[in-house]
């Protein structure tokens, strides 16, 4: 018996309301919270497209209290 480590199953890119990023396979519905972006593909792409858009890690929640503190709010 070989093993078949070849995944040609199609993700998409989803984002919560956090802005976090990860993937979702296409065939499923997506989870509570979570929003497909518009980009769909192998793995490999998903994960590549994520990696481009996904530049800063921080939760939303926290990007926005960071700016508050910085003007004073």
């Amino acid at each position: 018996m070989t093993e078949n480590n070849t995944d040609d199953r199609t993700y998409l890119v989803v984002r919560n309301h956090e802005e976090q990023y990860s993937i979702w396979l296409a065939d499923r519905e997506l989870p509570a919270g979570w929003d497909a972006v518009g980009f769909s593909g192998p793995k490999p792409d998903c994960l590549a497209h994520i990696g481009e858009v996904w530049t800063d890690m921080r939760p939303l929640s926290l990007r926005r209290r960071m700016e508050q503190d910085a003007v004073g709010g």
